[in-house]
């Protein structure tokens, strides 16, 4: 571990003089830009900014916040937002996003439990699995595009439990106005209340969007780099469990509840290159782009490595082939290439047809002969795949659709993504969507080998059919409703099957009576989702709540959630001390009710169904203290502080215990030149 410190350490020391020397550049560019503004067409846009930044008395002033542009990678266009609000709160976290249909695991960087699901998501090939680990991945449309008339910095910080923090630097910046480059990074570092639960993350990001002097060439491109790394611990003993549902005095201290084991961890690495780029064959009228045509190519290069090392086996987990220094590796590559061509018209939309091209590759480095039979090494192909897509927009009706099928019969599958939207007003809006999936499950369900004989397989499971309809409404007067309705058939999931030989540990009480194994459902999964939120606003006092009601009506005994979740903030808002910092204050509660909730398997990084041990539903109290100075953002925070009397013996998961009472802060800070 104290390698990756030190990695993570030059890395931000690099990033740090690297946004030093970049925002002198810049700033040197704007002022050679301003000099020759009176004779070079190509600094339109510099001109423009520098006239509206400037005020009567000749001094410089900063360009509106509306110019600091973040672009999506389906082109949908924000700008920076330095604003203090409840949902600045709700994702002020490890993830960054608002987690409330997650309960985290009592360290920072673990698992979750999953309160809720969403299946809007959709692919056409398997992925390496281990998706327990992907929560804190960055996906392609997790990589946002910029464009700004200034250098713009944004430095995250926020502790963790015990020697560690997480911190994330972001820089971007306009070479020109048509060229824009970002870099960022992200460290963790989190020990945690427990034994051997470390958890340990890098994430490097670079990104660069061009558009050609002409407006015929547009390109968007980005690396990622990302390690998540985790010490594993199996959870408590039987006999911790009881001392910890006792909530035993002796054991405040959490570090002296045993645990299964403490000499194990898991690792995933990803790598990918991102690049998205188009030509205009006929550019269109210059203000609506009619009858324009478009040539492009999308490549995308990932690569991804899960590795689970332990020292000795656990019992727990059954026979194992190696006595000690258990290593499980493998490998995922995928290299996929997709042509289009789009034609826009103002009458009848744009029309988009697409080719694809992928090429797969996952395994070992070995095969195993086993009286059963024989474990292969490898999965590898091509696929080739044919779609297209569609869009109109008449006024405040908008309509979009999505369609690919793959050509080929090692891995069929396809995809039809529909969406409906109306503007009803600058207050209203209502959209509907029709997802449509078919796609093998992820290669770790059809492949898998380890040094744990209970862990090696190669099974040829159906292609998961998932359909899901959603329909939303996001009104200001009446509140944010969404709903939605999925079936999905040959759902394929972990479960549990009995250990023909099972053994007993008469110290710690650990059995091996049950064994994870993959399975598929041959019953169809039948799951309703209804989800709330509204503010109420009185003076300087709001109300926040969101609700949560979801229905397994049929297939609930291999999908389990909770029927109700709810989140309710209470707090007081007002600027004080002239208006020179703006305070937020106030009571965030947090509540679901019970569930058989899925346990969570190390070897795998996956959650498994288990219908021995329910989550028993708890309450949540977490008291906040926010405020905004200029571009800073403080928060500060007593997460779980009921227990602190109450004490605490709820969990995230099976033998995985919640977050005890915590005091946790940080701070979002933007920078603009």
């Amino acid at each position: 571990m104290p390698q990756l410190n030190i990695d993570m350490t030059k890395h931000l020391i690099i990033i740090f003089f690297l946004m030093i020397s970049f925002q002198s550049f810049s700033q040197f560019e704007v002022q050679k830009g301003s000099k020759s503004a009176s004779t070079s067409n190509s600094n339109t846009t510099l001109r423009t900014n520098e006239a509206k930044s400037k005020s009567n008395n000749g001094k410089k002033e900063k360009p509106p916040i509306e110019d600091y542009k973040i672009i999506s990678i389906e082109n949908d266009t924000t700008y920076v937002d330095t604003t203090l609000t409840i949902n600045k709160d709700y994702k002020f976290n490890y993830l960054r996003k608002d987690n409330f249909e997650l309960l985290p695991f009592s360290n920072v960087g673990q698992p979750y439990t999953n309160l809720a699901w969403n299946f809007d998501e959709i692919d056409l090939l398997p992925d390496i699995g281990a998706t327990t680990k992907h929560y804190g991945v960055y996906n392609v449309e997790d990589i946002y595009y910029y464009n700004v008339p200034t250098p713009l910095t944004e430095l995250f910080f926020k502790t963790t439990f015990e020697q560690g923090q997480n911190v994330d630097a972001f820089f971007t910046s306009n070479i020109s106005p048509r060229l824009n480059f970002s870099i960022a990074y992200r460290g963790l570092r989190s020990l945690g209340k427990y034994q051997n639960i470390l958890a340990s993350q890098g994430a490097f990001r670079f990104g660069v969007s061009y558009q050609s002097k002409n407006d015929r060439y547009y390109l968007r491109t980005h690396f990622v780099s990302q390690d998540i790394n985790n010490q594993e611990n199996g959870g408590l003993t039987p006999k911790a469990n009881t001392l910890y549902q006792n909530k035993d005095d002796e054991f405040s201290d959490r570090s002296l509840l045993e645990v299964n084991f403490e000499d194990a961890e898991n690792e995933l690495f990803l790598k990918r290159f991102y690049l998205d780029h188009y030509y205009k064959v006929v550019k269109g009228n210059d203000s609506t782009q009619n009858n324009q045509i478009r040539i492009g190519h999308t490549l995308n290069f990932t690569d991804k490595e899960f590795w689970y090392k332990q020292t000795d086996p656990f019992l727990g987990y059954g026979d194992s082939y190696q006595n000690s220094e258990l290593s499980d590796e493998v490998e995922y590559q995928r290299v996929s290439n997709l042509l289009y061509a789009q034609y826009r018209n103002n009458l009848l939309g744009d029309f988009t047809f697409q080719v694809k091209h992928s090429n797969y590759n996952y395994g070992y480095q070995r095969k195993l002969i086993l009286d059963s039979g024989v474990i292969p090494n490898r999965i590898k192909g091509d696929v080739f795949s044919v779609g297209g897509r569609y869009q109109k927009q008449i006024g405040g009706f908008k309509l979009s659709g999505d369609v690919m099928v793959n050509l080929s019969d090692e891995f069929s599958g396809n995809y039809l993504k529909a969406n409906a939207s109306y503007k009803l007003d600058e207050e209203n809006k209502v959209d509907a969507s029709l997802v449509v999936n078919s796609s093998a499950p992820n290669f770790n369900y059809l492949l898998f080998q380890s040094d744990y004989e209970n862990y090696n397989w190669s099974n040829n499971f159906d292609n998961i059919q998932k359909q899901d309809l959603s329909v939303n409404l996001n009104s200001k007067k009446i509140a944010n409703i969404s709903a939605s309705l999925t079936q999905i058939n040959n759902f394929t999931y972990f479960g549990l099957k009995d250990n023909p030989n099972p053994e007993v540990d008469e110290d710690t009480g650990v059995s091996s009576a049950k064994l994870v194994t993959p399975l598929q459902y041959d019953g169809n999964i039948g799951y309703l989702k209804l989800k709330a939120d509204k503010e109420f606003c009185y003076s300087s006092f709001a109300f926040n709540s969101t609700i949560m009601y979801q229905n397994v009506f049929s297939g609930e005994e291999v999908f389990k959630v909770p029927d109700f979740v709810t989140r309710n903030s209470l707090y007081y808002e007002d600027f004080w001390f002239d208006k020179a910092l703006y305070l937020q204050t106030g009571i965030t509660y947090n509540y679901f009710t019970s569930f058989y909730a899925n346990g969570y398997d190390p070897v795998l990084a996956e959650s498994y169904v288990q219908n021995s041990t329910e989550l028993e539903g708890f309450h949540r109290f977490d008291f906040f203290f926010n405020a905004k100075v200029d571009q800073a953002r403080i928060f500060f925070k007593l997460e779980n502080f009921t227990t602190i009397l109450l004490g605490n013996n709820h969990y995230s998961a099976p033998s995985q215990p919640y977050r005890d009472f915590s005091i946790r802060f940080g701070i979002v800070w933007d920078f603009f030149l």
